[in-house]
């Protein structure tokens, strides 16, 4: 896998005056996030973290006050894919899975991967086809590789 960086959380704004940001959380959460001290190659350093209801409250060394809170919102908090813990059988990361070619099982293009949904019944591949309409593919129902996703072209129609 390559080093690209992943996202773990976005900052969405101030909490207080003191310097501290509310996190959007992605993936596993608080405990994803809370597993790294470093984020976006060094300019972030972790000092606290916490939950507040479906967001994290964050305090970063670098982050002294309020303004400067606020001149963050929308930084993206990212670590290198290296950093992630390895995964298990049939387990995988969705920044591995989206933009990855669908084919079917004969090989024939079918579209990409646009995003992975998960409306609490498992997680759903949104496939976008060559001429950009979508289509949904449960990840059960998908042989998910290393450079493609091959699925049944009847989930395509």
């Amino acid at each position: 896998m390559s080093d690209r960086p992943i996202t773990l959380a976005v900052i969405v704004g101030a909490h207080g005056i003191t310097g501290e940001v509310r996190l959007k959380l992605f993936g596993s959460g608080l405990d994803g996030v809370k597993a790294h001290k470093s984020f976006n190659n060094g300019a972030l350093t972790l000092k606290t973290l916490r939950p507040q209801k479906d967001l994290g409250i964050a305090r970063f060394a670098e982050i002294a006050d309020r303004n400067a809170a606020e001149a963050a919102r929308g930084t993206e908090l990212t670590v290198p894919r290296s950093a992630l813990p390895p995964l298990g059988e049939g387990e995988y990361y969705h920044a591995d899975v989206v933009g990855l070619p669908v084919v079917s099982e004969t090989g024939e293009p079918l579209g990409t991967v646009r995003a992975i949904e998960d409306f609490n019944a498992g997680d759903l591949l949104d496939i976008v086809k060559p001429d950009g309409k979508a289509f949904m593919v449960p990840v059960a129902a998908a042989d998910i590789g290393e450079d493609r996703i091959a699925i049944d072209p009847v989930w395509a129609e």
